[in-house]
Parts: C-alpha cells; sequence; structure tokens
C-alpha cells in the first residue's frame, strides 16, 4: 500500500446502515483500516512508502483471512482524537492504533475490543543527561503528552497519588510532541513504553542520549477494536489473532505452513481447514487460517519483524508457555 493511500487520500469508507461489516468490506474490494501511521514498528510507512507495523500487520491478517489477499488493504492515519469517530462513522472498518483497551471506551463508545496484539504500559522518556533515573525525581517538571489520551490521565493520577508537582505541555500530534521534547520546550515524555522505545530506537547512534524510565505506571492492552452489532466481523478479527497464536504454539510459520497440510494431527487439520468447517462457521474458506500464515506470519513472526528492532523484548507479550500473557482459545 502506498503512502498516498495510507494517509487516507482515496475516498473514505461509507457508513453501514445494516452490520454486515464483511459483506461491505467484500463489495468495497478492500478492507479499511485506521492505524496511527507515523510510529515505528506499529504503523508507519517505510522507505518504499509501504506501511509496516505490528499494527499494520494485524491488518493485513485480516485481510488475508477475508479475501486470501493481505494486500487488500488501504490504511487510514487517525489521531487520538479522530479515531474513535472514524470507526463510529464507517469511515473505517477496524481500529488498529496503539489504542488501550479500557471500560469506558468499550461502554460508552459503541465498540468492541477484539484483540490485544500487545499488552503494553505507559512510561517516562528523559534525556540522558538530565540525571533523572526515576520518575519520582520529576518533581516540578514539564512534561509532554497528548491529548484525548489515556496517558494524559495516567499521568495526572500517577503524580496525584505519588504527591508529585509536574506541569503538563499538552501536543496534538506526535511529532511535534517529540520534537518539542528534542528542543527542550519539556523536561519528559510520555506514552506507552514500546513507543518511547520506537522513538528512541529511531535515534539511531544518538539513541543513547535519552533514557526510559524504569516505572511502569500503568497497565496498557493495546489491540484491534470494531464496531458493536456485527458479532461476524468481531468474530473474525478476534478469531484471526488466536490463530496467530495457535500456529505459534504449534510450529507453523510462513516459511512451512504448507508442510502441515497433510498433517494426522487433529488440531492442525482444523487449523488448515481439513476437518471442522471453522471456516464455514465464520464465513470464511476453510483455509483461512493458512493464508493468514503464509501471507502475514505466525505472532512470533510478526513481533520479531516489527517489535524486536526496536530492542524491546516480548516478555509478558511471549506465549502462555513460555511464562507470558498471549493465550488462545481451543480452535475447535
Amino acid at each position: 500500500m502506498t503512502l498516498a493511500a495510507s494517509l487516507g487520500v482515496t475516498a473514505p469508507a461509507q457508513a453501514q446502515a445494516s452490520t454486515d461489516t464483511v459483506g461491505a468490506i467484500r463489495n468495497r474490494g478492500e478492507l479499511v483500516c485506521g492505524v496511527a501511521g507515523q510510529v515505528p514498528g506499529f504503523a508507519a510507512p517505510d522507505s518504499r512508502g509501504e506501511m509496516r507495523g505490528i499494527d499494520a500487520d494485524t491488518c493485513r491478517a485480516v485481510a488475508a483471512a477475508v479475501f486470501g489477499d493481505a494486500r487488500k488493504v488501504r490504511f487510514v492515519a487517525t489521531t487520538p482524537q479522530n479515531r474513535f469517530t472514524a470507526l463510529q462513522s464507517g469511515e473505517i472498518d477496524m481500529l488498529v492504533r496503539n489504542t488501550t483497551w479500557t471500560l469506558s471506551r468499550e461502554a460508552s463508545l459503541g465498540l468492541e475490543f477484539a484483540s490485544i496484539n500487545m499488552y503494553d504500559g505507559q512510561g517516562f522518556l528523559v534525556k540522558t543527561a538530565s540525571g533523572v533515573t526515576s520518575a519520582k525525581d520529576l518533581g516540578g517538571a514539564s512534561i509532554c503528552v497528548q491529548p484525548g489520551t489515556t496517558t494524559e490521565l495516567n499521568m495526572a493520577d500517577y503524580f496525584r497519588t505519588q504527591n508529585i508537582q509536574f506541569t503538563p505541555v499538552v501536543i496534538e500530534t506526535v511529532e511535534e510532541v517529540q520534537k518539542a521534547f528534542m528542543a527542550g520546550r519539556c523536561d519528559a515524555y510520555t506514552t506507552d513504553a514500546s513507543s518511547l522505545a520506537s522513538f528512541r530506537a529511531t535515534q539511531g547512534a544518538n539513541a543513547g542520549n535519552y533514557l526510559l524510565l524504569p516505572e511502569i505506571i500503568s497497565k496498557e492492552p493495546l489491540g484491534a477494536v470494531v464496531r458493536k452489532g456485527d458479532f461476524k466481523f468481531f468474530d473474525i478479527v478476534r478469531w484471526v489473532h488466536f490463530a496467530q497464536l495457535t500456529a505459534e504454539e504449534m510450529g507453523i510459520a510462513s516459511k512451512n505452513v504448507d508442510s502441515f497440510t497433510d498433517s494426522n494431527n487433529p488440531d492442525v487439520q482444523r487449523f488448515v481447514g481439513k476437518s471442522g468447517d471453522l471456516g464455514k462457521m465464520m464465513g470464511l474458506q476453510a483455509d483461512w487460517a493458512v493464508q493468514v500464515v503464509k501471507q502475514v506470519g505466525n505472532y512470533g513472526e510478526v513481533w520479531d519483524r516489527n517489535i524486536t528492532p526496536l530492542g524491546i523484548q516480548r516478555g509478558i507479550n511471549n506465549l502462555w508457555t513460555k511464562g507470558g500473557l498471549q493465550y488462545a482459545p481451543p480452535m475447535r
């Protein structure tokens, strides 16, 4: 997908009067997916203008399941302020934009979180030369933050609890926040720790000039969001993620998936569509999970391709069999 398309230059998706999101996507011939569009490792254009990152690959995996073709995605760049409106209005079919699953968002916005592609938490980034080594050293500091995010509230709650005075510097876009921090307009920059690590990694040889403080002050389960009321599409988005986890558990990857098609293992037979009618249950082709893995990869491959280069350890995003939180219900 080109950069122009990724920024939403082409016509937006139309809001649907019905709840047949999958039908609308197929009639249109593409999945319209809202992403950040500017966060390396999550969703940002590469040197050829192709959108890359774990969020972008979440969109591609859904397209692979629905169409059998992971390329049938149009990426639309969204902001913290317009992302939910874009989904509610039907401008986009799904949202995968470093978006935290919270009760208020799910209960009051008419939206549903279908999957978690990263368990994250909020952190703080400072300049190494400041001598600050803990968030508790930020008394009297100015801190750059984006409005309309859970980050803003988490920061206020944390410092109130710690009885620490600070000055928020609220700036609209992530690029302007980062520029302000680098220019010295604020003493610290706060957002999800993974995004801070992403920003730090983009500094190349200067990455050592910035320090990610050790405190993680919140739970930030990030994932894919859809509109409430269409459980068919919700199921697809949710089980595409589970299929990628299941594939990693079973050792099925993009390079070897074809070698599993003749397996006698009942779990593998259901996964590849040789038995069980799992695809039919969701209105998909029998080999939908095979296409997801072949074209996009299992969860571990997606992580290694997009997040490992940022220097972020997999940690709690490991499979449950390796002490992590990523766990898929049985595909049967």
